[in-house]
């Protein structure tokens, strides 16, 4: 018992530095300790006093155990404030994430620049630590550097750290052709209703992956004589599945033809990516792309994903909604250029800068200044599609704008299963919606808003919608439980702190 909770105490310190982009070196300097001493305290392996955790939380800034656990994390947020000056957009969290699932096809060294320090990528690290990938924060903190053994020990996965991301699921393509059989827990994420895997089965099939999901766990076969011999249609032109389709062709030897592709954002920064590992892709930006696998690829690259669109139409809808003058930088317009043609015709007082390319030299970004503006709401409903229409998860983030637009908006979120339901949490904040069925709702303003207390919506987006409302809300205002917002979002109540809110992170004692 007491070893298990050394263990906890351990894993706690571990997350905390990580967190923090320490070192154990840097972490033992603070502590006038020695790097192998703090490699025993995270390893469980070391009597540890109550004052040496206090000392190691005044070095992290972080709490490190309340009654063995860290609470969950709470928001406190004083709503009714004007937001000013200018925010910068982080990179994007859902290629970050991909990339990490693509530094399994290199046995040489990876290095990623400027990753979004997000709780999914910490979850993925968690998993590839567990089955052998060295990774380590480098350039204080801000880059990651990711190196692989030459055999994964998939057998010593961390399962609890897998199901809490589903992008776990990006992990089919690059292992089949490392191994003959292995096996994955479920993927977890957003509750967000059923999603299968049907549709990246489909395309893996044609690989040789066959996979059988008993007890929590897909148990994968690979047979590797089997080659597409003709052109992957995808049955959902979704986001990961093209990802792990591309992931699946990068190391096929020969030329695949994967049609009814994703050409959105995420996925073309992983094309970049494959192309500096020396792998050809043909088409990107369009729903067929062309595939010149390498069987072997060791190389050291050095790679910077592009800026986040969703994000930058978080800080967009921030603006709105608190009636505030904010220049939001680093803006990948072309992502967004839907988003803002419906907010033009809405009435959005805004300017952009001339374009200018993200360090990965291909994205276009701006800097955009949004300023306050008399809405009104849509002629016709907001609903998404494949890019380049109208970003899917940029969707939820259009209820708290049509909700300080004048009229009646229709939101037609018609991917998910239940998400739309998440946007009804509004109305605990005087927001007038109305659910017309699990994927429509009618959202009437402009709105009063009011302060409250409740828990986060268990879906990233909608609880970030739930944020800036009460960013709106004069008075004070608590979200509890904001585990999902840190999934995506790299110190979001700091940042918007930054510009003018007042936004307090407590836990519960």
């Amino acid at each position: 018992m007491a070893d298990d909770y050394l263990v906890r105490i351990g894993k706690l310190i571990r997350d905390a530095r990580q967190h923090r982009g320490w070192t154990q070196s840097q972490l033992a300097d603070a502590l006038a300790t020695s790097q192998s001493a703090v490699n025993r305290i995270e390893r469980g392996n070391q009597n540890i006093s109550l004052e040496m955790i206090a000392r190691i939380g005044e070095a992290l800034d972080s709490e490190i155990v309340s009654l063995g656990y860290a609470g969950p994390m709470h928001l406190r947020v004083v709503g009714g404030r004007r937001l000013s000056g200018a925010i910068d957009v982080k990179t994007s969290k859902n290629a970050c994430v991909a990339l990490l699932c693509g530094s399994l096809l290199n046995r040489g060294r990876t290095v990623l620049r400027r990753v979004a320090r997000i709780e999914e990528v910490f979850r993925l690290l968690e998993v590839l630590n567990s089955i052998g990938v060295r990774t380590r924060w480098i350039n204080d903190g801000v880059d990651l550097e990711i190196v692989p053994p030459a055999e994964l020990d998939m057998a010593a996965i961390d399962a609890e750290a897998a199901r809490r991301t589903r992008s776990i699921i990006m992990f089919l393509g690059p292992l089949l052709h490392r191994m003959d059989s292995f096996r994955l827990p479920y993927a977890g994420g957003c509750d967000l209703g059923t999603r299968t895997i049907e549709p990246h089965m489909i395309a893996l099939r044609r690989f040789g992956l066959d996979i059988a999901a008993t007890e929590g766990l897909y148990h994968a076969q690979v047979d590797h004589s089997v080659t597409p011999d003709r052109p992957i249609v995808l049955t959902e032109r979704g986001d990961t599945v093209t990802e792990n389709a591309l992931l699946a062709a990068a190391r096929h030897d020969g030329v695949t033809v994967i049609r009814n592709a994703s050409s959105n954002y995420m996925v073309q920064d992983l094309c970049f990516f494959l192309e500096a590992l020396g792998v050809r892709v043909d088409g990107v930006g369009t729903t067929t792309l062309t595939v010149h696998g390498v069987p072997s690829i060791d190389v050291d690259v050095d790679y910077s994903p592009s800026e986040d669109p969703v994000e930058a139409m978080s800080l967009i809808a921030a603006a709105v909604v608190t009636e505030s003058q904010l220049t939001i930088r680093r803006v990948p317009i072309e992502f967004l250029e839907i988003e803002l043609a419906v907010l033009e015709e809405m009435g959005l007082d805004h300017d952009r800068t001339a374009e200018y390319r993200a360090d990965n030299g291909r994205t276009r970004l701006v800097d955009l200044t949004v300023r306050p503006s008399k809405l009104e709401a849509p002629i016709d409903k907001i609903h998404p599609m494949p890019f380049p229409g109208l970003n899917i998860d940029n969707v939820p983030f259009f209820a708290a704008i049509a909700a300080v637009a004048q009229g009646q908006t229709l939101i037609h979120d018609w991917v998910y299963d239940n998400r739309a339901i998440y946007l009804t949490d509004l109305g605990r904040l005087g927001g007038r919606l109305q659910l017309l069925d699990p994927h429509r709702v009618l959202v009437e303003g402009p709105t009063r808003w009011r302060a409250a207390e409740m828990m986060c919506p268990p879906a990233l987006r909608p609880a970030v919608v739930v944020l800036l409302a009460m960013m709106a809300a004069e008075g004070t205002s608590v979200l509890r439980n904001v585990y999902v917002i840190n999934r995506g979002y790299e110190d979001l109540a700091e940042r918007l702190n930054s510009v003018g809110a007042q936004i307090e992170i407590f836990r519960d004692i």
